[in-house]
């Protein structure tokens, strides 16, 4: 599903460029929704087969689907009564709840590191991709007139030494290789600098000028990593004695599913969940459901950290508490994660001197930090990392996908001078025989 990609999003998001009921598999690397989020459209254009992922990602998969239907079926519900007044054509979400509760009825869970047979000629196996709780690689041993095809896709590639993930497994030799290149051209900051970034912003901003700290968080992976970066600086004894808001019923969702999964996490959260039975829970620490409460947030005037999707600040509750705290300079902003162009996000990072949000003008008053270590996506080097298990010369072809045309075309020539022979950049909708 496109996102921020202004008024190309919906027709993008319309054409899938294939006939859905000629296809006969899915498998899905991971839950994030712009991996995710057309799978309802899928079924409902005609696709019956199986959607194969892990337990975690379908169990994820599921609640994001659900918020997507809810949020296009109000959306189309709020832009309709506009153009109904005006005379114009009424617009249809992508999909409905009803669709999502189809679609889920194809899910099919696949164990990490176990052969599955989909069929007589293609076996399937996942390994641990260390972006977001159940993500896998994609690894495909098809069998077509005799001749044997292993295909690999990267899915999102997470990063080394994650916090609560195992790190990127290792995967067996392939003869096509597609790989995600979103941080194919720079490097991230060290990890484990974040609890301590993240105190000094807190105290900075609700210790020292008594304001708020509004972070977009994405519901899935980012709102985790912040409240297990939170539970560590209360288990070290450093945590600021102030409120903290996580308001989005998706993120409370999400956060019980990521619980309900340990055996994803690395054995460093592992050794201390055996004295701290909830890594992702401190003191102080509220979730917000109901949405008279969250509006009722905006009169706090006490110092507090809120913490509420979307992650780009593009939609959703959080968008919300930016408008109402962008134009005093007591309060700050923390952009934790990546911004496709056109977001609000991207435009804040971008530290201007007014903002449009909701159709109005604001003044930024209020300040713009970011934390770069935060982020789910592995950087240039955790990539090359993730492909020095194959032998280039093993390798027929490379596509560098999922990234934005400047970045896939640095990473292509990282790749090439790696040894990898054959890196091609897939236009849109382009077929390849392999």
């Amino acid at each position: 599903m496109f996102q921020g990609m202004g008024k190309e999003t919906y027709p993008l998001n319309r054409e899938f460029g294939f006939d859905a009921r000629e296809v006969d598999y899915m498998v899905l690397s991971h839950a994030h929704i712009d991996h995710s989020g057309l799978i309802p459209m899928l079924v409902k254009y005609g696709f019956t087969g199986k959607i194969f992922g892990t337990e975690a990602t379908l169990d994820l998969t599921a609640i994001l689907l659900k918020d997507s239907a809810h949020i296009q079926e109000a959306d189309s519900k709020f832009v309709n009564k506009k153009r109904f007044a005006e005379g114009r054509e009424l617009v249809e979400p992508l999909y409905t709840t009803d669709d999502v509760e189809d679609a889920i009825l194809q899910f099919e869970p696949v164990p990490y590191e176990t052969p599955f047979k989909i069929d007589e000629d293609i076996e399937l196996e996942l390994f641990d991709g260390g972006h977001i709780i159940g993500s896998a690689t994609v690894f495909l041993k098809i069998m077509e007139d005799g001749k044997l095809t292993r295909i690999g896709f990267s899915g999102d590639v997470g990063r080394y030494n994650d916090p609560i993930l195992k790190s990127p497994q290792a995967f067996p030799r392939v003869d096509y290789m597609l790989i995600e290149s979103t941080y194919g051209n720079r490097l991230h900051d060290k990890i484990e600098e974040t609890p301590e970034h993240l105190r000094e912003l807190i105290v900075e901003t609700c210790i020292n000028k008594r304001g708020k700290l509004i972070i977009p968080a994405f519901s899935v992976g980012r709102t985790q990593e912040l409240l297990y970066a939170l539970n560590e600086l209360e288990l070290n004894n450093r945590l600021p004695n102030v409120r903290y808001y996580v308001d989005s019923p998706l993120s409370l969702a999400a956060t019980n599913v990521v619980k309900k999964h340990p055996e994803c996490f690395n054995s460093a959260i592992q050794k201390i969940m055996k004295f701290d039975n909830d890594p992702f829970a401190f003191r102080g620490l509220h979730f917000i459901e109901d949405k008279r409460e969250s509006q009722a947030l905006n009169d706090i005037q006490d110092p507090c950290v809120i913490m509420s999707a979307s992650g780009m600040a593009e939609a959703g509750r959080v968008k919300h508490h930016i408008a109402n705290s962008i134009g005093n300079p007591k309060n700050t902003i923390l952009m934790v994660g990546y911004c496709a162009k056109n977001t609000l996000g991207a435009r804040l990072k971008e530290h201007p001197s007014e903002v449009n949000i909701f159709g109005s003008m604001f003044r930024v008053r209020a300040d713009i930090r970011q934390i770069e270590s935060m982020s789910a996506h592995a950087d240039y080097n955790d990539l090359i990392q993730y492909l020095s298990i194959l032998e280039p010369s093993n390798v027929k072809r490379v596509f560098v996908v999922h990234g934005e045309p400047d970045v896939q075309d640095e990473f292509r020539e990282r790749i090439i001078s790696k040894g990898f022979r054959d890196v091609v950049i897939p236009e849109p909708h382009e077929t390849f025989n392999l």
